[in-house]
């Protein structure tokens, strides 16, 4: 007799630490101080998300202040930039170190290593549905998490995994109360990992992973489908932003706009010219920029 269609599925809320920066400066690791904080601790704790990260800030300036000391004047630097604008070759490099880890590094703080459909599914027997009963299978089942998914049509999805071969990282921006929290992604094969740019400020490429979207392109040539369910921290997202996140993976990478997919292949490719002002524009002309303000609620799809 065939076994349950879907199966046990443990998602978790895992390490992450988030991060939010208002619109300036955008770059690079933290560095040192020593009895009290210095001048450039003094201006991270302006960013309103500081309080967060508290307690990892001041032990990496304890256990290795020498680092600490070393991102911080690299924050600095990057401060020195134009309004607007963003040298990114440190972050950029730090970004495919961290690339690097995310094929080899075991999974922290809870999120499933090498996660598979099967875990999930029963994949053989809905191998016998049409596409359009698994993807109502897929979404009854997900309804009732609290988690993102989606079904993804196949021509969407090569589209996307395309350009992630050509361009694996970007830089997204949560709208928030105080401004915008900005967050980068980093695809590793099928998973796109997002991490808060605080957290790689902080922690450099070994910042972890607070946000992972895992796609099943198993049933893609077959079916047309792709499915998609995601793993986050909810000690620092919640479901609805981290369905902003994914709604802007669609936005950026999805897009038949050449004026929006270009600034992800400005961020990867030419780095210096990239203006993450640009990012902000994009989400307010979509609408996903104004979805989390206060008294607004985005709807999971």
């Amino acid at each position: 007799m065939a076994g349950p269609l879907l199966q046990a599925c443990g998602l978790g809320a895992a390490l992450r630490s988030r991060a939010a920066l208002r619109p300036l400066g955008l770059l690079a690791p933290p560095s040192r101080g020593v009895a009290g904080p210095g001048p450039g601790e003094a201006a991270l704790e302006e960013n309103p998300f500081y309080e967060k990260y508290r307690h990892k800030i001041r032990e990496l300036r304890r256990s290795s202040p020498d680092v600490f000391e070393s991102r911080m004047e690299k924050r600095n630097e990057a401060k020195k930039q134009p309004v607007g604008y963003s040298s990114q070759g440190e972050f950029i490099r730090c970004m495919e170190e961290k690339a690097e880890g995310l094929g080899t590094k075991t999974s922290k703080g809870g999120f499933t290593k090498d996660k598979t459909l099967d875990s999930i599914l029963n994949v053989e027997m809905v191998k016998e549905k049409s596409a359009e009963e698994i993807k109502q299978i897929w979404n009854q089942y997900f309804s009732a998490k609290d988690t993102v998914y989606a079904v993804i049509p196949a021509e969407k999805f090569d589209l996307i995994r395309k350009r992630a071969q050509k361009c694996p990282s970007f830089l997204y921006a949560l709208p928030r109360k105080e401004g915008y929290e900005f967050f980068v992604g980093q695809w590793s094969g099928t998973e796109l990992h997002f991490t808060s740019l605080i957290n790689i400020q902080t922690q450099g490429e070994t910042a972890p992973s607070q946000l992972v979207l895992y796609h099943y392109p198993e049933l893609q040539k077959e079916k047309g489908i792709v499915l998609m369910t995601a793993e986050m921290d909810s000690k620092f997202l919640v479901v609805h932003e981290a369905q902003c996140l994914a709604n802007q993976v669609q936005l950026f990478y999805a897009t038949d706009r050449s004026e929006t997919y270009e600034l992800v292949e400005t961020f990867n490719h030419r780095s210096s010219e990239f203006k993450y002002m640009s990012v902000i524009a994009e989400l307010e002309q979509s609408g996903l920029g104004r979805e989390l303000r206060p008294g607004q609620v985005s709807d999971k799809s």
